[in-house]
């Protein structure tokens, strides 16, 4: 099938339904459209992108450009350059051909916004998206959903759609702050998990080095117990010895005394 290009500036754009659109997301987009460009050698001050010529059915006319009325403003802008502007159009390459997928400027209705919560909520379960704590999934599909809200919204109020855009960069802005200072805290832990296992490394070493010394100083007194047991009993062996050389001193000495107490009353009897 084959509609009518659309020219803009040195750019010529056509509508091709042939070609399959990026991945689907919640947020609505127009059919891809094709830019092809040259193969041939360009000098640098040639356009970058050339038109890619198509011929129209005769039934369909290509259809001239839409005249600015007169009563409006030139600054006011187009509801889908502002919509370019909020949300930028998608673009890939296939086949050294180049693809943009602008997002739809239709406006939608009641039934479109219960359409994208029964989305949201397929989405959610098809990907397996985790219903609390961090989750990627999840906040990728609620921030597809954010965006498809605020073009519906820009389409019926550029202003309201403008504000509701300063919410969604304020609100990524928040994340990516706490982000970063999940980051850095991660960093600081395992930073000082490391500093916690050098010092248990060192403490350990220490305790080991301690409790070498601790066996070393129990040896020593069982050395020094050892030997003064030995003394003990040496000195209790040389006490027995002494008091059994001196009981035997002593009976001598009673012996003796006994015999010289007979011989001296032997003496004395006779001169009686």
């Amino acid at each position: 099938m084959r509609c009518a290009t659309k020219t803009r500036g040195a750019v010529a754009v056509a509508t091709v339904t042939a070609m399959p659109p990026p991945p689907g997301s919640l947020l609505r987009y127009d059919p891809p459209m094709l830019v092809s460009r040259r193969t041939e050698k360009r000098s640098p001050e040639a356009l970058p992108l050339k038109a890619t010529p198509q011929l129209s059915p005769p039934s369909q006319p290509v259809p001239p450009p839409r005249p600015v009325p007169p009563s409006r403003p030139l600054t006011a802008k187009e509801p889908q350059e502002i919509l370019n502007a909020i949300l930028p159009p998608k673009s890939w390459s296939e086949d050294n051909q180049l693809w943009v997928q602008e997002v739809s400027s239709a406006p939608s209705t009641r039934l479109d916004v219960v359409k994208l919560q029964e989305q949201l909520d397929l989405k959610l379960q098809q990907r397996q998206a985790r219903e609390t704590g961090i989750c990627p999934v999840r906040r990728e599909l609620y921030s597809q959903c954010f965006d498809e809200l605020i073009r519906q919204t820009t389409i019926n109020c550029a202003e309201r759609g403008l504000l509701l855009l300063r919410v969604r960069d304020e609100i990524q802005m928040t994340i990516a702050a706490y982000q970063t200072l999940y980051k850095s805290s991660t960093a600081f832990g395992v930073r000082k998990a490391l500093q916690a296992e050098q010092g248990k490394s060192d403490m350990e070493k220490r305790i080991e080095k301690l409790e070498e010394e601790k066996r070393e100083l129990e040896r020593q007194v069982n050395e020094e117990k050892a030997k003064c047991e030995a003394i003990e009993k040496r000195e209790a062996e040389k006490q027995l010895l002494e008091e059994k050389k001196h009981a035997e001193e002593v009976q001598l000495l009673k012996r003796t005394n006994q015999q010289l107490k007979a011989q001296l009353e032997s003496i004395i009897a006779p001169q009686k």
